[in-house]
């Protein structure tokens, strides 16, 4: 596996995740937020964010962090070995957006753009609540549509990250 790719609500894990099989399998991690996102949380035009993905994902050995389904996903699915769904209860990504928007204020974080600081954003949160109803069903229409023979894992809790993660050989 060198081309990987992790999704999951906002707050789920996936930065982590990706981190950690980057760094395992000696892999460059793409930070979707930090290709999509221009200071001051300023969204991108799409033409030129899909640019920018293509350019991310051009190399035979990377792991992609998020998905932004309905903009690049089609992009990353069409060339991925894997794909990694974390699939964590909406109570437990709350917490974890309210922590990081109380208490990492002040931190780098190699998933957030410059210019984009940590901050608390209702939207975001409403996001991660609905996104199980809203985001996950257009997620598998596109992964069935682009990418229907890209093997899925499933993830739901620490004790399968470690699993999965310590299932990984280095080639």
């Amino acid at each position: 596996m060198r081309r990987i790719i992790v999704v999951g609500s906002q707050g789920s894990g996936k930065t982590s995740l990706a981190l950690k099989l980057g760094r395992k399998l000696g892999l460059p991690v793409v930070h979707l937020d930090v290709l999509y996102w221009r200071p001051g949380w300023t969204p991108s035009d799409t033409a030129g964010f899909r640019v920018r993905v293509a350019e991310a994902i051009a190399g035979d050995e990377w792991v992609v962090d998020g998905s932004f389904s309905g903009l690049a996903f089609d992009l990353t699915l069409a060339r991925a070995e894997l794909l990694v769904v974390i699939e964590r209860p909406r109570w437990l990504c709350q917490w974890r957006i309210l922590w990081r928007s109380a208490f990492d204020r002040d931190t780098t974080r190699p998933d957030l753009p410059e210019g984009c600081p940590e901050q608390f954003d209702w939207k975001l949160m409403r996001e991660a609540w609905r996104y199980n109803t809203e985001r996950m069903p257009v997620i598998e229409a596109e992964r069935m549509q682009y990418g229907a023979d890209v093997p899925v894992v499933r993830l739901s809790n620490d004790r399968d990250i470690v699993n999965f993660l310590d299932s990984i050989s280095v080639d």
